[in-house]
């Protein structure tokens, strides 16, 4: 019965994309919408080894503002044993860089996640065309 259970998480572990590339485009299929009006923001879990180990939309809102529900992306990653955090959200705007607070609200959740032992490994930014790595930038 065990068995039965893990195998699913044992094969999304397997199929989860190791190369950067990969994790890149999973990631913009999560908050880049159809539409562009809205930003979204997505969460995915990896454990020490930077396996999969799970992923959460974490909050959402019109074009500009977005309300994270920051207990629940905590909740999430403690429940999967998570290690490290990566984020994603996207500017509707088109403007791939952070915004002021985009780089304060980032650096308050790497706090948090530093008093839990759990690393934010990065977080991504997406338009329809392009993505910025706000780790790559020096913001985190």
């Amino acid at each position: 019965m065990i068995q039965q259970i893990l195998r699913p998480l044992e094969q999304r572990r397997a199929a989860y994309p190791r190369q950067q590339r990969e994790l890149v485009e999973l990631l913009r299929a999560m908050v880049v919408g159809p539409s562009g009006t809205c930003e979204r923001m997505h969460a995915l879990f990896v454990d020490n080894t930077r396996s999969y180990l799970g992923d959460t939309p974490i909050g959402s809102g019109a074009a500009g503002s977005l309300s994270m529900r920051i207990r629940e992306l905590f909740q999430a990653a403690l429940s999967v044993d998570a290690h490290g955090i990566i984020l994603a959200h996207n500017h509707p705007s088109g403007l791939c860089r952070p915004s002021a607070y985009d780089v304060e609200a980032t650096r308050k959740l790497k706090a948090i996640a530093q008093t839990l032992d759990i690393e934010l490994l990065d977080h991504l930014i997406f338009t329809t065309s392009a993505v910025y790595s706000m780790r790559a930038g020096g913001q985190l």
